[in-house]
């Protein structure tokens, strides 16, 4: 995608930058939230950190391969998850009682995939993006952390 002379690719690459800020901005929270989580808890957390490193590193990949560097490490909302789930810690206790707040964030992630995948994205690319769309989807419905309905 050549992103100055085509609006639509500059569309679709800047969907891609925000949908990476998101996912890293919720991977700094869980990462987080697996220093302080309960026992029980861990593995659940363990898992969303897995799956949104997982999904960094392919958008990562989708960036490059439209020439974009990946330089967002995420944004300050990435540091407020942090702070926010250190707090909770140090009064509550980081368990699965989270998991609708954890809903809640993991909006913002999913309404970032629509976004990319509303614009002109190559076919193989929306594929990807789908792909990881419905996984997260999948596992937050798995842990009993979806607060919506399966999107199409």
């Amino acid at each position: 995608m050549q992103r100055e002379s085509d609006p639509d690719a500059k569309a679709a690459i800047d969907a891609l930058v925000t949908l990476n800020t998101r996912i890293n901005d919720a991977l700094a929270g869980f990462e987080t939230m697996l220093e302080h989580s309960e026992p029980e808890f861990h593995n659940t957390v363990s898992s969303f950190v897995d799956l949104h490193r997982r999904h960094a590193t392919e958008v990562a990949g989708l960036l490059a391969r439209n020439g974009t560097a990946d330089s967002d490490p995420g944004s300050l909302m990435g540091t407020i998850n942090q702070a926010v789930v250190s707090l909770r810690s140090l009064v509550d206790r980081i368990d699965g009682d989270m998991l609708r707040q954890i809903a809640s964030g993991e909006e913002h992630v999913l309404d970032a995939f629509d976004e990319v995948l509303k614009t002109a994205l190559p076919q193989a690319q929306a594929v990807q993006i789908r792909q990881m769309q419905t996984e997260l989807q999948d596992f937050l419905t798995e842990t009993g952390a979806s607060a919506t309905p399966t999107r199409a």
